[in-house]
């Protein structure tokens, strides 16, 4: 397995700083807590940027670390990311915070130390544009939404 080093501050310091972690050895994000003074009520419908208490330093700048909702809390209580995937670029020093929302019926309670999302770190491409008069023909074409349909 690769492995790359990621400076970590603890961003409030009058909180213990929790140090993100794998949950098991396949797991491909390390999971990112709360950091609350407070406990945290999300209404349906509502909006909330969530305090990790973390900042990150990455050593190199050809990675990013990429912010994805927890599966559980997607499927079971509609908690996704506003944003859909969050991303830290490697010149970011500030604190992560999750944007989250509440896509479900009911209200959802966030406490200090709750996982709430994970992130995953991945190498970053930097594109070189060139203008073309074509662009080289494939099966698929320019067919977009739905093109594809959704039977096998």
């Amino acid at each position: 397995m690769n492995t790359i080093p990621v400076k970590i501050k603890n961003m409030r310091p009058e909180h213990k700083l929790i140090v993100p972690e794998y949950a098991t050895k396949g797991a491909a994000g390390v999971d990112l807590h709360a950091v609350l003074d407070e406990d945290l009520e999300i209404l349906p419908g509502q909006a909330v940027k969530i305090p990790t208490g973390i900042g990150i330093e990455l050593a190199q700048p050809d990675v990013v670390a990429l912010i994805f909702a927890r599966s559980g809390l997607a499927s079971k209580y509609g908690l996704t990311l506003v944003n859909g995937v969050g991303v830290i670029d490697s010149d970011y020093r500030g604190e992560i915070q999750v944007a989250m929302i509440n896509l479900g019926k009911e209200s959802f309670k966030v406490y200090n130390g709750d996982r709430i999302a994970q992130m995953v770190f991945m190498p970053v491409f930097l594109a070189q544009f060139i203008s073309v008069e074509d662009l080289a023909d494939s099966e698929r074409g320019d067919g977009g939404f739905g093109s594809t349909g959704i039977k096998m």
